[in-house]
């Protein structure tokens, strides 16, 4: 199946943008559930409802949807999905506030994200910096949230992890320094790094697996990173640095599934162990060598267990009345 083309019978996205708190304007984009001839649990769906499940996809910094290229259609015919860019990425408006760029701001942004589409039931999905934005997104507005998806993440403290080391602690006040005194030689430095040569130095250094992923996989992100404001990502970053959710794991009592990829460096599998010993009755799904990028590496393999999760833990679970 061709991964850009809508499923037979899947509804056409739909594109908006919904509004922050701070008026920033986010994009928006949604696909309803298709019906379905097949069954879940024993039961044949009808069209989607207003008030079923809906999967909601939260970035990583810089990114702009690149790593849901597979799930995106692999789950069509399942539940209906949202996904959406943060401010100052993609589509989004730069903040309308500048000091609104950490993740509590991110997370008040996802709810207003659920708002647009009618605020229904959620499973908040997550990639690297977006499980601490579904993380804290549950915290702040937990009502009508059925399940957690944290792909290649963490829970907090993203810099001072990255590769098992607080390299990114010890850089970041450098390059925050240098993106003040600097701005316009900074800036015009970080639009023009070249897409190709990021796609090679990230292969060379092991940081995409080159045997398991297309080069038109991963080409999107390269390309959409210079596009991203640099000090406003330096903030970003510095910001996910300080926020950790760790204080509340054992607080979660939705559904949660985790997943990890056995070699990657940005965020290494110790830290899903660790989410998923802290998360009562969380699952945790470890992808053989799979890099940061596992969800696209062996889309087949994560994309079926999310499936899976969803089908036995969440869509059963979301048909019963509260409280039975």
């Amino acid at each position: 199946m061709n991964p850009e083309a809508a499923p037979v019978g899947a509804a056409e996205e739909e594109q908006s943008f919904a509004v922050a708190d701070d008026e920033t304007k986010l994009f928006v984009r949604s696909r309803t559930r298709a019906p379905r001839s097949d069954t879940v649990q024993g039961e044949a769906l009808p069209p989607a409802a207003e008030d079923e499940v809906r999967v909601f996809l939260c970035d990583g910094i810089l990114c702009d949807g690149f790593v849901w290229k597979y799930l995106w259609n692999d789950l069509a015919d399942l539940v209906s999905l949202t996904h959406w860019h943060y401010r100052g990425h993609g589509r989004s408006g730069a903040p309308h506030d500048p000091e609104r760029i950490d993740i509590a701001a991110h997370a008040d942004d996802l709810m207003a994200v659920r708002r647009k589409v009618g605020d229904p039931p959620a499973v908040l999905v997550g990639h690297s910096m977006g499980c601490q934005v579904a993380l804290e997104g549950y915290r702040r507005h937990p009502d009508n949230v059925r399940g957690l998806i944290l792909i290649c993440g963490t829970f907090g403290k993203l810099t001072s992890t990255f590769k098992g080391l607080p390299l990114l602690d010890m850089l970041l006040p450098k390059l925050l320094d240098l993106a003040l005194n600097r701005p316009d030689v900074v800036r015009a430095l970080w639009s023009r790094i070249p897409p190709e040569l990021a796609f090679n130095v990230a292969a060379r250094i092991g940081e995409i697996d080159l045997t398991q992923v297309q080069r038109e996989d991963i080409m999107p992100y390269m390309q959409h990173v210079p596009h991203v404001d640099f000090p406003l990502f330096l903030r970003m970053l510095r910001a996910a640095g300080e926020h950790t959710a760790g204080d509340y794991l054992g607080q979660i009592d939705v559904p949660t599934l985790i997943i990890t990829g056995e070699r990657d460096t940005f965020t290494p599998p110790f830290l899903a162990e660790s989410m998923a010993k802290g998360i009562p009755g969380a699952e945790l799904m470890v992808v053989k060598n799979g890099t940061h990028v596992a969800a696209l590496e062996q889309h087949d393999m994560v994309d079926a267990k999310i499936r899976e999760f969803l089908e036995t833990r969440v869509l059963p679970a979301a048909k019963r009345e509260p409280g039975t």
